[in-house]
């Protein structure tokens, strides 16, 4: 047999929330900022070795 669900506790800020959202619309989606860290690693996965810098000058 299968087990019912637990019901949910009350939760007012949550009801709140639910109203605005009603009213209102959802909020709009917010903007990913790219990590300038991450983007770096991305593009020099490995550092040019002293063969290859002299061969490039």
């Amino acid at each position: 047999m299968a087990k019912k669900k637990k019901p949910r506790t009350f939760s007012a800020v949550n009801e709140v929330k639910a109203m605005a959202r009603d009213r209102i619309g959802s909020p709009p989606m917010a903007r990913v900022v790219p990590d300038r860290k991450k983007k770096r690693k991305a593009v020099e996965k490995h550092r040019p070795t002293l063969a290859k810098l002299l061969e490039n000058h």
